[in-house]
Order: C-alpha cells, then sequence, then structure tokens
C-alpha cells in the first residue's frame, strides 16, 4: 500500500490523537513487525496506514469494552478526520488494573486467534 497525499500533512497524527481518547482504547498497534505505521518526516505514526482511497487503523482495545462498539467508533471517527473509509482491526486487547495503584499500567493478552476487524464500506 502506499502512503496517500494526506498522510503528510498531518491526517494520521490527528487520526493517532482523536483515536487514542475514545472509551475503551489503550493504545494503537503497529502489527507484528510494526508495518501499520504512516511515515512522516522525523518520524512515524504506529497503528496508522493511509492510502488514496482509504486506511487503516489497528487498535487495542480494553477487554471490559464491547470490541466491536469501539471498532466501529474508531471508524466513524478516523474516517471523519480523513474524508475516506477507514478499516479497523483490533489487534490485541488489554485489561485495566482494577487497583488504582498498581503503576503497571495496562496488561496485555494475547489475542491474535480473536482479532476483530471492521471493514468501512464507505
Amino acid at each position: 500500500m502506499s502512503e496517500g497525499a494526506d498522510a503528510g500533512n498531518g491526517t494520521a497524527e490527528a487520526i493517532e490523537r482523536a483515536v487514542s481518547v475514545i472509551d475503551g482504547v489503550t493504545g494503537l498497534h503497529g502489527g507484528v513487525f510494526g508495518e501499520i505505521a504512516t511515515y512522516l518526516p522525523g518520524g512515524r505514526v504506529n497503528g496508522v496506514r493511509l492510502t488514496d482511497s482509504g486506511g487503516e487503523v489497528h487498535v487495542i482495545v480494553d477487554i471490559g469494552h464491547d470490541l466491536r462498539a469501539v471498532a466501529e467508533q474508531v471508524s466513524q471517527v478516523a474516517s471523519e478526520i480523513a474524508g475516506m473509509p477507514i478499516d479497523v482491526t483490533v489487534e490485541d486487547v488489554s485489561l485495566t488494573p482494577r487497583d488504582e495503584d498498581d503503576s503497571a499500567g495496562h496488561q496485555q493478552l494475547s489475542s491474535r486467534d480473536d482479532m476483530t476487524e471492521v471493514k468501512n464500506d464507505g
């Protein structure tokens, strides 16, 4: 996939910021080999890949949330920002610690067999 013309003007970064604050999203996921990314001068946006006709966002979702509902919301927000269809893949799930004193953050679960994908048909 080639990067789209909008990738250089901050669209990928705007998607990253907007998606990161959606309730249930605990992070973006760059794929097994870091292949899901948008490359920008001086850096990259992991978990967001844009093309001329669409894009992908790969997220980590808290297990306590409805994975499909979170993925649908991510797709809607990202598609609105990009002005084109964005497909969403839930790459992994995380457990939010119940104890507020737990400074370890989120615990990742391996869930490659249970990936949820939301295709945006436009």
